[in-house]
């Protein structure tokens, strides 16, 4: 009898060890681009953007997310739109009526489960500026809460929980005056 070893074996087997050893190691990590984002189709410098912030339910319990608390850098036109299921509240300070932040509340029993997202939306006037962050804290059922506050720096790597940051395009030029070719004159 002899025992001859087919190479393909060992290279399948091999190839077959390399695959359950990199699915086994990323079983459990939550995508990079897991966590609250803000977006905008419409978000130019010193004008009125919707703005939509996309909040994935991360729970590691299996908790729903109960709450959205956005806050708002001295920004004193916001209005929220309303959510099925959700209240929501702008907290304006009354004297210099800048909006502080808009808070979105999940109806008891309610809320968005695990592997769902939800989307919530304002309409705001932008500042005049390159970018704009709208820190956050997610809420849970089970009482945990998750704050997105760290400041994206240019260069670095994206922290563990990034402020929802927009980047704002410029204003575009107003269009230059159309002049008119010299006037005919009436001989």
């Amino acid at each position: 009898m002899s025992w001859h070893r087919r190479p393909g074996r060992h290279v399948l087997s091999a190839a077959v060890a390399t695959i359950a050893l990199c699915l086994g190691s990323t079983v459990g990590i939550a995508p990079a681009s897991a966590h609250v984002r803000a977006s905008s189709d419409d978000a130019v410098r010193g004008d009125t953007a919707l703005v939509t912030f996309e909040a994935p339910n991360e729970s590691g319990t299996g908790a729903a997310t109960t709450g959205l608390a956005v806050r708002l850098p001295d920004l004193t036109s916001v209005q929220a739109e309303m959510q099925p299921g959700w209240t929501v509240k702008v907290d304006r300070d009354s004297a210099s009526g800048k909006v502080r932040s808009v808070t979105w509340t999940a109806a008891p029993d309610g809320g968005i489960g695990v592997d769902q997202f939800g989307l919530f939306r304002i309409s705001v006037k932008l500042p005049d500026a390159d970018t704009v962050s709208f820190p956050a804290t997610q809420t849970y059922a089970d009482g945990v809460a998750v704050k997105w506050d760290q400041p994206l720096v240019p260069g670095a790597a994206e922290p563990e929980h990034p402020a929802p940051t927009l980047t704002l395009a410029a204003r575009s030029r107003a269009p230059a005056a159309q002049h008119e070719g010299p006037e005919a004159t009436a001989a």
